[in-house]
């Protein structure tokens, strides 16, 4: 009887241990797709400008200019350093992805970010998602792209 224990006594320990175990970022908002996360630490490294749903313009970032982004747990944080602007600019809020989609809606940022928000707060923008650079794409009235930020990821 002591040696049918055993067994039982490891497969029982084994059963508690798949079942304590979660996924990481499983209480996120967000919608993974095609096995691509925006969890993560993100720098940005160019902006595009748009005319005709075409990208005519790549601005490539100033001297000394840093934005990172973090998303973690439903969670959106981010901050930037101008070298040529005294004005701070951070933010903190949450968001919620979907497969072309990025809406975050802050809750706390610096006052020059506050002077050119939206009343809610909210900024809805299209997602383009890879594994290790995304864009976010603002769009005007009808949808067409006006602008993205492109990021690409730090962690």
């Amino acid at each position: 009887m002591k040696n049918a224990l055993g067994p039982i006594f490891v497969i029982l320990m084994l059963l508690a241990i798949i079942g304590c175990s979660t996924t990481k970022g499983q209480n996120s908002t967000q919608t993974k797709t095609s096995g691509n996360s925006i969890e993560g630490t993100w720098e940005m490294i160019s902006n595009y400008n748009y005319d005709n749903g075409q990208v005519t313009d790549t601005i490539p970032l100033e001297e000394g200019y840093r934005q990172i982004k973090m998303y973690y747990n439903g969670k959106v944080m981010w901050t930037r350093y101008v070298p040529t602007d005294s004005a701070e600019w951070f933010g903190y809020g949450s968001y919620s992805t979907t497969d072309t989609t990025l809406t975050e809606m802050l809750e706390y940022m610096s006052a020059s970010m506050r002077k050119i928000a939206n009343a809610n707060m909210e900024w809805n923008m299209k997602l383009d998602l890879e594994k290790d650079r995304y864009s976010q794409i603002f769009t005007d009235a009808d949808g067409e792209p006006i602008s993205s930020e492109n990021y690409k990821r730090l962690d």
